[in-house]
């Protein structure tokens, strides 16, 4: 009987999996919806749909076509049929990325360039910024965000639902568990988040959430006529981010993975797959598909200690090494004019801002003052990208380098300040570029400290390296000594980028924010005396104060602080 039971489980598991049959049109594994048609009619001219997915933590190697022990026949697929970016860059960390998604802007231009916005901070995406869905809205477009925000939400202003989106489901901090929804600032500071509009979403707790966001955006398409309007959604999932989660149906064809972390993300990556699957399904089935623009991205690097890879770059997530920067993205759209092929084309995440708003009909007067570039044609036909620089970042409240300084900078720049830059096939790091070792895939059962240091070739006394990634894409031999003229240059392009940037905008943390004092959840904190709140978010919930009292044990707190202070940057 057991051994029926388990031959039953892992067809059933293959096949959630899509491995026997990567049909784009077979039945979905997550819902059904009976009753349903497909919408025959022919799309008439107007902008494409846009479909933007992002993923959080997923690395440069946690891809089927990257790697040799995790399954994504249907992102495979996607990207085989479209076109891959080979020389795609985001940011190291969550809210750098996706500040710069949304408004086109360094981080440098929106004063979001140190570190990222914790969950008490009152501190958001600044207010004069036009953001990205906004004038998707002001070209016509439905807008929907589903997943996580992770730009602020101290105001009621700061919300996805007052920044661009008509409907909005998902999570407002930086992490949360996938079930329960909890969300911990610190020991003792935590709190239900999920919300659906401006409300806590308390009626959708325990359910996974990349199941969850995935059925929101079947709804969305199912439920709108293509030919009305164009869409645009924003899918933010959670996944592969910590806590590694899952539902365990998805961990059995990875039960020969040794690696217990390993194992766990790439069951949370093929949930991701299968949710992919499903909207696929869903653009053909009502009809989007034909005119429609599907956009793959990850938003930093990945976590090695929480079972992602980068390899063979170097770093991970939260530096500003290859391994932390360089995202993994591809674009899948009929509208393609030469499809099936990898681009090289210089690409960064703040290029998208432009390049959409070109799809769906703006001119450049909507985009003026942005620090993207229109890369629709370099993707689309394959022509040279327009952008030639990327500044990966300006920090200077991270820690400064002990051995930097403005003489080792030939008094152009001082070295202590973390900061980097590519120009062309050059890339500069100045000041502490965070953790530079290369870390092999995870396949060992466990992390010993020897593993760390396989390759450990970070000089004690060095405050700045230069690469010609054309040649060494893997950044393993600094230039920086043999090619001083080149460092000059690029040292130079950071003082014209400095003078441009706005204060940094990092403040203290708010005592008031405590979701105990707010009902229990993660909500907006500070508002007008006069101000009409939905109730919900003071809504009594007893089940939610008992988790509480559960989630404060010592225990959970020991495995907590040790999950922080490896991921800390």
């Amino acid at each position: 009987m057991a051994t029926t039971a388990l031959t039953g489980f892992s067809v059933m598991s293959l096949l959630s999996l899509g491995y026997l049959s990567c049909d784009m049109m077979s039945p979905n594994q997550v819902e059904n919806e009976p009753g349903q048609t497909s919408n025959d009619r022919s799309p008439v001219q107007q902008p494409p749909h846009i479909i933007f997915i992002m993923t959080d933590d997923q690395g440069f190697s946690d891809i089927g076509y990257r790697s040799s022990d995790i399954r994504t026949p249907v992102l495979d697929k996607l990207a085989a049929d479209g076109v891959k970016l080979e020389n795609y860059y985001v940011q190291p960390i969550c809210t750098p990325s996706r500040s710069q998604l949304i408004t086109g802007r360094y981080q440098i231009h929106t004063g979001l360039q140190h570190s990222i916005i914790h969950s008490r901070q009152p501190n958001c995406l600044p207010f004069d910024q036009i953001t990205l869905p906004q004038r998707l809205q002001q070209l016509g477009y439905s807008t929907h965000m589903v997943g996580k925000w992770h730009l602020g939400f101290y105001k009621k202003e700061c919300l996805p639902t007052r920044r661009g989106f008509d409907t909005y489901l998902g999570s407002l901090t930086g992490s949360t568990n996938y079930y329960t929804y909890k969300s911990c600032d610190g020991p003792r500071v935590c709190g239900f988040d999920l919300h659906e509009g401006e409300s806590v979403a308390w009626r959708h707790r325990d359910k996974y959430s990349t199941h969850l966001y995935t059925k929101r955006v079947r709804k969305i398409l199912a439920t709108h006529d293509p030919l009305s309007k164009p869409l645009f959604i924003f899918l933010s999932f959670q996944a592969v981010h910590i806590p590694l989660q899952y539902p365990e149906e998805y961990i059995y064809p990875y039960r020969k993975l040794k690696n217990a972390a390993r194992k766990k993300y790439a069951a949370m990556v093929s949930t991701v797959d299968e949710a992919v699957h499903n909207i696929t399904h869903d653009l053909r089935r009502y009809g989007y598909y034909k005119n429609s623009v599907l956009i793959f991205s990850t938003d930093n690097g990945g976590q090695p200690f929480s079972g992602g890879s980068n390899w063979p770059l170097r770093g991970r997530k939260g530096t500003y090494w290859e391994g932390g920067v360089r995202g993994l993205g591809f674009v899948h759209s009929p509208l393609l004019k030469k499809k099936r092929r990898v681009s090289k084309a210089l690409v960064h995440i703040t290029d998208w801002y432009p390049t959409l708003v070109g799809l769906a009909g703006g001119n450049e007067s909507l985009t003026e003052g942005v620090d993207g570039y229109n890369i629709w044609e370099a993707i689309s036909e394959g022509k040279e990208s327009p952008r030639f620089e990327i500044l990966h970042n300006i920090d200077p409240l991270y820690k400064h380098a002990r051995t930097g300084s403005l003489e080792k900078g030939f008094g152009i720049w001082n070295t202590a300040i973390q900061a980097s830059i590519r120009t062309g096939d050059w890339k500069l790091l100045t000041g502490n570029p965070g953790y530079g070792d290369w870390i092999p895939p995870p396949i060992l059962p466990s992390f010993s400290r020897n593993y760390w240091k396989l390759e450990q070739h970070i000089k004690p006394d060095k405050s700045v390296w230069l690469f010609n990634l054309s040649g060494d894409p893997y950044e393993r031999f600094d230039l920086s000594e043999q090619r001083p003229d080149v460092v000059k240059e690029l040292l130079a392009r950071l003082v014209y980028y400095n003078q441009t940037a706005v204060p940094v905008r990092y403040p203290s943390e708010d005592p008031q924010a405590d979701p105990q004092l707010n009902g229990g959840a993660w909500v907006p904190w500070m508002r007008d005396e006069e101000e009409n709140w939905d109730t919900s978010y003071k809504k009594e919930n007893m089940e939610w104060k008992r988790k509480l009292k559960m989630f404060k044990s010592r225990s959970f707190f020991r495995r907590f602080n040790t999950v922080t202070m490896s991921n800390k940057i």
